[in-house]
């Protein structure tokens, strides 16, 4: 054999070679996140002890565009109610920004902060779990309350299609960490202007058990642990991604802070008691007896309710 057709033995230059020219056919728009934005998407605000809040959920892969909608019909409702005196200017997008994009949100909110403006009404946080937002509230918004008003609007068939990807809401009036004792301080706080006398814990109505028969006092007739009437209730327990409490502990636990002379129906009920842990963190809240009328503040429901009721009003109108 010919020695000039032979092939040559690859040098290290020419191996090296090689390997970029392999490496340079690949997509030219891949890259790597360098470590600075990694930490810098990551960030952004995160559910703490002592927030409130309000859940929602949404269509699967809308989690964007629904945080778009939310904002928005929040920030409408929160300026009807308050006035434009509590709002935040939202900045403008940048041009390659997508509405809807939370990521964009998150960092519209961080941006705010950073240049001293006044921290805004609702505040998208971020989390691990699909389907699932959740939104930080401040004064002067009450979560029960702002909810409720916007469902029951739906419900009469103001709220528009403002709210196409969003499902069901429901509101945290306090955030706790998901420990017994964090627990039971969320309890006390939450259930106290519902279930309790000013300053009266269970315990103490406990103690003072047989004052409470009398109705008798020292501060002019009325006892201490008198409690402003006898109430039903139920408690409603959602838990997502935790594995310390359990079901039957907590909704124990939450009955116990309640107390007497308070009882238990899940049927007709005069306040419901919902408790959402997330993670390390727990939140509760006190809804009415409309919570079912309202279709437990799933916004979803309401709008397939009243389509169905317009489609058979139709249908008698026309015999």
């Amino acid at each position: 054999m010919d020695s000039n057709n032979k092939r040559k033995a690859e040098t290290g230059a020419d191996i090296a070679a090689n390997n970029n020219r392999k490496k340079s056919k690949g997509p030219k728009g891949w890259q790597v996140a360098k470590r600075g934005q990694k930490l810098a998407k990551a960030s952004g605000p995160s559910i703490e002890a002592g927030d409130a809040g309000i859940w929602a959920t949404c269509d699967k892969n809308t989690e964007g565009k629904c945080t778009a909608e939310l904002r928005d019909l929040f920030n409408e409702y929160a300026e009807r109610i308050y006035g434009k005196s509590e709002m935040v200017d939202t900045r403008a997008r940048g041009d390659g920004e997508a509405e809807g994009d939370i990521e964009a949100d998150i960092k519209h909110e961080i941006e705010g902060l950073q240049v001293g403006r006044r921290t805004p009404l609702f505040q998208p946080v971020r989390l691990e779990v699909q389907c699932v937002l959740f939104f930080k509230t401040r004064a002067p918004v009450e979560p029960v309350s702002f909810v409720h008003g916007i469902c029951a609007d739906a419900m009469k068939g103001t709220l528009g299609s403002r709210s196409r990807c969003v499902r069901k809401l429901t509101p945290m009036t306090l955030m706790g960490k998901a420990t017994e004792k964090s627990l039971e301080e969320v309890s006390r706080v939450v259930l106290g202007p519902h279930f309790h006398a000013e300053g009266v814990s269970p315990k103490t109505v406990g103690r003072l058990s047989a004052v409470a028969c009398t109705g008798v006092s020292r501060n002019g007739g009325r006892s201490l642990a008198e409690p402003a009437g006898r109430k039903k209730f139920a408690i409603r327990f959602s838990c997502r991604n935790h594995q310390t409490l359990t079901r039957d502990a907590v909704i124990k636990q939450v009955a116990d802070a309640v107390g007497r002379p308070h009882s238990v129906d899940l049927g007709k009920y005069d306040a419901l008691i919902i408790v959402e842990i997330y993670k390390n963190m727990c939140g509760m809240s006190v809804v009415g007896n409309d919570f079912e009328a309202l279709r437990r503040y799933n916004l979803a429901e309401i709008h397939d309710a009243r389509r169905a009721h317009q489609v058979a009003e139709g249908r008698r109108g026309e015999e």
